[in-house]
């Protein structure tokens, strides 16, 4: 019997899908692939293939995840299997260059962005912000990995050359202009099927953590003598989006073949849109779902089951040619 099969290597991230997966009474197998083997004579299952890959694997311990979810991806489509989010979006997930790229070729503005590697071409590179505030975030990020924000260069010298700075996995750091939000929100558009599912917005007044999956929370607002402050959550997904943003993304999205995502955008004081990022891992908040009535994962798990029948009924066709 075919099934889904679900490659990752975070299972705190994938347990929500498990679930649901479980509910519609869709088959599926995990596939962890932090180590592994790969034998290139044999060929893959039959099924569904849905990678989870995420860019963070290296913070948890699983430092070459990607490189060899890359090499099992790269066999699974040369055997001609249905793979979701497969080699093009993994090597989008970890690199923001190149997620920039692909959404300029596509007409969607990001801020701007200057990459580099050595500390001496960081420095060099905050000179072409002219004193306007600008950030650093790694590459291959998630997270919020590296992400600073400074007012001047001597700020980013100090940090720097100083015993806190974040070395990125990959060896390169973008220094990248800051958006200022008047409201100090960021809002992410929520994909599965290709199809827009939800927008949510996410508080960034606390910094710049926004990661939504229950497991990276210490509880949507936090007071540290214990007691229960009087605010809104940090995550809410909002009512009725609806913007022509939306339509470029889904081109951007069918464009490099991924199924599945959440990309993010902040607006500036003149309201236009800025957009800095392509998660395809994307998690999505329990407590902003079950407010709204809308459930990220249970749609996931449709799609995936949906997916898999169509799968199926077109292998039979096949043997009965």
């Amino acid at each position: 019997m075919s099934k889904v099969y679900v490659i990752h290597e975070n299972s705190e991230w994938t347990i929500h899908l498990t679930k649901r997966l479980e509910e519609l009474g869709v088959p599926f197998e995990e596939w962890h692939l932090d180590e592994g083997l790969l034998d290139l004579s044999t060929e893959p299952p039959e099924g569904i293939f849905y990678s989870r890959m995420s860019a963070s694997s290296h913070t948890r311990g699983h430092r070459y995840a990607p490189e060899y979810a890359s090499q099992v991806l790269a066999w699974l489509e040369a055997h001609g299997r249905k793979v979701h989010n497969g080699t093009r979006a993994l090597d989008l997930e970890v690199s923001k260059v190149k997620q920039y790229l692909e959404l300029n070729k596509h007409g969607v503005r990001t801020p701007k962005t200057v990459a580099a590697v050595g500390k001496n071409q960081i420095l060099e590179a905050a000179v072409a912000f002219q004193g306007r505030p600008f950030i650093t975030k790694h590459n291959r990020a998630g997270k919020g990995l590296g992400v600073q924000l400074f007012q001047s260069v001597e700020a980013l010298r100090t940090y720097v050359e100083g015993p806190a700075f974040e070395e990125p996995v990959d060896g390169v750091t973008l220094i990248q202009e800051y958006i200022y939000s008047p409201e100090s929100y960021i809002t992410r558009c929520e994909f599965v099927g290709g199809e827009f599912v939800y927008a949510v917005r996410v508080d960034t007044s606390e910094g710049f953590e926004l990661c939504p999956a229950d497991a990276c929370q210490i509880g949507d607002v936090f007071c540290p003598v214990g007691e229960e402050a009087e605010e809104k959550p940090k995550f809410q997904i909002t009512e009725g989006f609806n913007d022509p943003i939306i339509e470029k993304y889904k081109r951007v999205l069918e464009a490099n073949n991924i199924s599945v995502a959440g990309i993010e955008f902040i607006r500036n004081e003149q309201g236009d849109i800025f957009t800095y990022d392509i998660n395809t891992n994307t998690n999505y908040n329990a407590d902003a779902e079950a407010i709204a009535g809308k459930y990220g994962m249970l749609e996931l798990a449709k799609f995936l089951g949906e997916e898999l029948l169509q799968n199926e009924k077109k292998v039979r066709v096949m043997l009965l040619a």
